[in-house]
């Protein structure tokens, strides 16, 4: 067998959620936070893009809970000069009762000279992916990233209502990459 596969089969299986569904997506630990409102508002100026899924379309079952479950990789470009960190999120705008959005994923204190980060990137926050309940209708994903006018100071494990009041206080501009992901009936 290649060893690209036996490498991908072993990270799947130590990545491997316990369960999946839900709002905890399978993980112990960092679990993911009610949005409250809408992602935080910026001049749309940053082009995020993902090398592994066009905009609109479906999020790739590898960066889901039905996957290895390692957040998929983004490029961005058009970053402010005046931004001196970037901070990224993930949110799941129709998850639990009545359509809530959940913020799925954070990272902060990127270095704005970036222009990228690589499939599986992670760092010291959990990442807690795609994975709706078997059966629904597709779930929309949105991906942000935000220019900030300085480093948020945060704590790497800051959760995600810290990330986010953070971002709105700091945000110069911004730019998001909406997708789908949808489990069928009966996955577990």
């Amino acid at each position: 067998m290649p060893i690209r596969f036996l490498l991908a089969v072993g990270l799947a299986l130590a990545f491997l959620p316990a369960s999946c569904g839900g709002d905890d997506g399978g993980k112990a630990g960092r679990q993911p936070a009610p949005l409250a409102g809408r992602l935080p508002a910026a001049n749309d100026v940053i082009k995020l893009t993902s090398p592994k899924f066009k905009a609109g379309g479906t999020i790739p079952e590898l960066y889901t809970c039905d996957g290895v479950d390692v957040p998929p990789p983004l490029t961005w470009k058009h970053v402010p000069k005046v931004a001196r960190s970037l901070a990224l999120v993930m949110v799941e705008q129709d998850a639990g009762d009545g359509g809530k959005s959940i913020v799925r994923w954070t990272r902060h204190d990127i270095d704005p000279k970036l222009g990228a980060i690589d499939e599986g990137y992670i760092g010291k926050t959990a990442y807690n992916g795609p994975c709706p309940p078997s059966g629904d209708d597709p779930h929309h994903y949105v991906f942000a990233v935000y220019a900030l006018k300085g480093p948020s100071r945060l704590d790497a494990d800051a959760s995600p209502p810290e990330v986010i009041d953070k971002i709105q206080k700091l945000a110069e501009a911004r730019g998001t990459l909406e997708a789908t992901y949808a489990r069928a009936p009966g996955q577990q």
